[in-house]
């Protein structure tokens, strides 16, 4: 189908940015979310992007208008059964995301791809509560989602090739370069870069300054962004929670959370978005 209709769950950070590359792209979004304050709040967010982009000559007032004209909210899934494709974008937790899809499976029509932006759950276990499984996929875009081009393409053990070929088009008519991940926890990206960061906050908690580690990393490895300054942009919260699935999931020592970030994510030091984490931010 040349131009589907899809639908987000979830207007959050990632939902919102989700919503917006894929209206960018020109096809028919309809964001869904419970909270009425949060879709007006994510088409704000999105209208005012657009409006910047006219006003820096990128678009013009009429793509603008006509990507208001393909862009709808909605609070429940019963208003999007007719959509071909799903992709859910809430919270990162297994039980809430398995919840979502069982009831997605009650209300969309029998021929959606179901997609989860989840950033390292096992796809075969989200797709085991529906009726579905070898329709389900996984599609995980990275924060902020404009302007990141990557997405991590992950198969459930059921995963039709079908449906792994919809999807890889998907991503290329939106924009983004797909990788294939397989389907263990932290996928590519996380599993290789949560690590490291935990293992800078290690050098942080046996006496390492935090700038002396980002300034090694920027400096010594040309990475853009410090490990440590990287952890609170993520958040530290959100960093310790890939940290805890990536340890349990795979059983290895080498996965351990460093004492020390649960200690701040235990205070309420999670980095940018509380003010305050390594670093302080006004």
């Amino acid at each position: 189908m040349e131009n589907p209709r899809i639908a987000v769950i979830g207007a959050g950070l990632m939902g919102t940015g989700i919503a917006q590359v894929i209206l960018e792209a020109g096809f028919h979004v309809s964001l869904v979310d419970v909270s009425a304050d949060q879709l007006e709040n994510s088409k704000g967010k999105i209208y005012s992007f657009l409006n910047r982009k006219v006003e820096k000559g990128e678009i013009d007032k009429e793509y603008v208008n006509s990507c208001i004209e393909r862009f709808t909210t909605f609070n429940s899934f019963e208003s999007v059964t007719d959509t071909e494709f799903v992709i859910e974008a809430v919270p990162e937790r297994l039980e809430l995301k398995k919840q979502i899809f069982k009831k997605l499976d009650e209300v969309i029509n029998q021929n959606a791809i179901f997609i989860s932006n989840t950033s390292g759950l096992s796809i075969s276990d989200i797709a085991s509560v529906t009726n579905r499984p070898e329709q389900v996929i996984g599609m995980h875009f990275f924060f902020p989602v404009p302007k990141m081009g990557l997405v991590e393409i992950i198969k459930g053990v059921l995963t039709s090739d079908f449906v792994y070929d919809k999807v890889k088009k998907l991503s290329e008519q939106i924009g983004k370069n797909a990788v294939d991940a397989p389907n263990y926890p932290g996928f590519l990206v996380n599993r290789v870069l949560v690590p490291m960061i935990n293992e800078a906050i290690y050098c942080v908690m046996e006496g390492a300054k935090p700038e002396d580690v980002d300034a090694a990393m920027k400096l010594g490895a040309n990475h853009p962004m410090g490990p440590i300054q990287l952890a609170d942009f993520v958040g530290l919260d959100t960093l310790l929670a890939t940290m805890q699935g990536l340890y349990e999931g795979f059983r290895d020592s080498k996965y351990r959370p460093c004492p020390l970030l649960i200690n701040l994510v235990e205070g309420g030091q999670l980095g940018r978005k509380t003010g305050r984490g390594f670093y302080t931010y006004k």
